[in-house]
């Protein structure tokens, strides 16, 4: 018999008992693990099969233990505050929040009594110029006054030219009369000389 004769035989009763009985004796583990450590197929296969089960381990240990350990670590690098301790930062965060407050209405003061002396209008909106220390309060309300004097003299001067009259500069000629005799007297001068 040849080897392509078996191969038939084997291929055309491969579901009869006596067959699968006769393969089956001749697979064994010794078999397999040369196939899967030195057979190139062998191997990807097998890592194939490895890394699926690794997957599927470490997804399984994510989700029955990986927040138990974040939480260890975090209990371990943060622990918890004692209700002493949690108070003590309460405190510390209020007496911060008085102590800006106070240096807030100190430096309101300041701003108010500065513009008070300045005589500037800045008494509702003075918040807008206190800053983190005096200094820069006292140079934000410098800054206004230089602004707001600029924009006084600018508006002023434009109201007078907006009015048409320019005051004389002929050197006292057409000087205008301080009472009701002085314009007669110069009003009869002038008829007179005319």
């Amino acid at each position: 018999m040849t080897f392509e004769e078996i191969k038939k035989y084997l291929e055309e009763n491969k579901s009869s008992d006596e067959v699968k009985a006769y393969l089956q004796g001749l697979v064994s583990v010794e078999g397999v693990q040369t196939f899967l450590t030195q057979n190139e197929d062998g191997k990807k296969w097998l890592d194939s099969e490895r890394d699926k089960h690794l997957n599927k381990g470490l997804e399984t240990w994510k989700a029955n233990n990986l927040q138990k350990e974040i939480d260890k670590k975090i209990h371990e690098l943060f622990p918890e505050e004692t209700e002493e301790k949690k108070q003590l930062r309460e405190l510390n965060a209020k007496i911060e929040t008085m102590e800006f407050e106070k240096q807030r209405e100190v430096l309101k003061n300041k701003a108010l009594t500065i513009a008070a002396d300045k005589k500037l209008p800045i008494n509702k909106i003075v918040d807008l110029f206190i800053s983190d220390n005096e200094e820069a309060t006292v140079a934000n309300i410098g800054r206004f006054e230089e602004i707001f004097g600029t924009s006084v003299q600018s508006a002023v001067e434009e109201r007078l030219k907006s009015n048409g009259y320019t005051p004389p500069n002929n050197g006292g000629q057409n000087k205008q009369p301080q009472n009701l005799n002085e314009a007669l007297k110069n009003y009869y001068s002038e008829k007179n000389r005319g």
